[in-house]
């Protein structure tokens, strides 16, 4: 795996650059409202909605890049979830992993590439 990183170091890469991603493509598709951009970035990166995207990612994913989803999945919460499941907040963990890694690992292109393959739609 390269330079080993902590599982919640992958995911909290990873959900900075789902957020970033998230919010580009809104921006791009038109809408200037800051408070309405923020709104309809914030359902799409939130744990709930990210965990639904896995069922979409995991086909998709190469070995090495299910080992980091399962890493970030099965990793040991600490604490309950505000706004999710602890099954969806796992889930979401194992998205945001893979996205952390991939970025940490210099392949923005495939982060990319998944990226548009789960939300090339809104």
């Amino acid at each position: 795996m390269g330079t080993h990183y902590d599982a919640m170091i992958l995911a909290y890469i990873g959900d900075s650059l789902l957020e970033l991603f998230v919010r580009e493509k809104l921006v791009s598709a038109g809408e200037t409202n800051t408070g309405r951009l923020s709104s309809m970035a914030q359902k799409l990166v939130c744990a709930p909605a990210q965990s639904e995207k896995a069922d979409e990612l995991l086909p998709l994913l190469t070995e090495e890049e299910s080992d980091i989803y399962r890493l970030g999945r099965n990793h040991k919460v600490t604490g309950k979830p505000k706004r999710a499941s602890i099954v969806e907040y796992h889930r979401a963990t194992g998205v945001e992993a893979v996205f952390g890694y991939l970025h940490l690992s210099g392949r923005d292109e495939r982060a990319r590439e998944l990226f548009n393959a789960l939300y090339g739609n809104i």
